[in-house]
């Protein structure tokens, strides 16, 4: 029998798998099927990261803005189309990996010559933070209620259009000094959004638990892992820039 569920967006997505893969309720998604697919897209991310990272301590240093214009690019080319169209995330979410592991290993490589195993430190940050939420979730400590929904959506839209704003204002020669600034004020903000970042862990795992209660397609597996894997980029990105910050001032 299948569930539906109160959350519309994740009914159109299952719907929309089903009409478009032909798929019913007799291949629904699992999270121990959810668990496979992000153990396949993280190792993907990890190696491509690798490879970059690998060729730059090699002392290859031009390859780092390359790395990260063409997988930044790519990332942003299939996140979307993936979102949009997540029956494709079969296809689609191991392209991205992919990318993005080439963007994050040339990043990585960057902070990394100036703060020598920084890198390392968000890695394991990242592993822990992660950890913790989940733990957090699974004794039901943290609970995605549709409070705490709404209250991580508006903490999401004011960050996207925090980074618009700043982004557009940069093209005019404005400089807010946040993405450059080791101060106080700059540090409080990357924590509030490295904060943020980790608790969309709990919004991603309730979207597993959902799609697997309502009777999503098993093809939904790959685009709720590649919804988790995006959340742990954003947290290591944000966590890397928050060390670098820290570290800066020791300076």
């Amino acid at each position: 029998m299948i569930i539906r569920s109160n959350n519309p967006v994740l009914s159109k997505f299952a719907d929309t798998a089903r009409n478009t893969l032909g798929l019913d309720a007799a291949t629904p998604m699992t999270v121990a099927g959810t668990a496979g697919k992000a153990g396949v897209l993280l190792p993907v991310l990890a190696f491509s990261s690798a490879l970059t990272w690998q060729e730059v301590s090699a002392g290859r240093v031009e390859l780092i803005t390359p790395a990260m214009l063409i997988g930044g690019i790519g990332g942003v080319i299939f996140a979307p189309v993936t979102a949009f169209k997540p029956p494709w995330a079969r296809w689609t979410a191991p392209l991205y990996a992919s990318l993005e592991g080439v963007f994050l290993g040339g990043i990585s490589a960057l902070y990394n010559l100036r703060f020598a195993g920084l890198p390392q430190q968000a890695v394991l940050l990242t592993i822990g933070v992660a950890a913790g939420v989940f733990l957090l979730y699974r004794f039901r400590i943290l609970r995605a209620t549709e409070g705490f929904k709404r209250m991580m959506m508006a903490a999401m839209m004011g960050i996207m259009l925090f980074y618009l704003i700043s982004f557009v204002l940069g093209f005019f020669g404005v400089n807010i000094g946040y993405f450059t600034s080791s101060g106080m004020l700059a540090i409080g903000i990357n924590l509030a959004i490295a904060g943020v970042a980790a608790l969309n862990l709990v919004l991603d795992f309730d979207r597993i638990e959902e799609g697997v209660r309502m009777g999503a397609p098993k093809a939904m597996e790959w685009f709720a892992a590649f919804g988790l894997m995006v959340t742990l980029i954003w947290l290591y990105l944000e966590l890397l820039r928050l060390l670098s910050r820290l570290q800066g001032r020791r300076d």
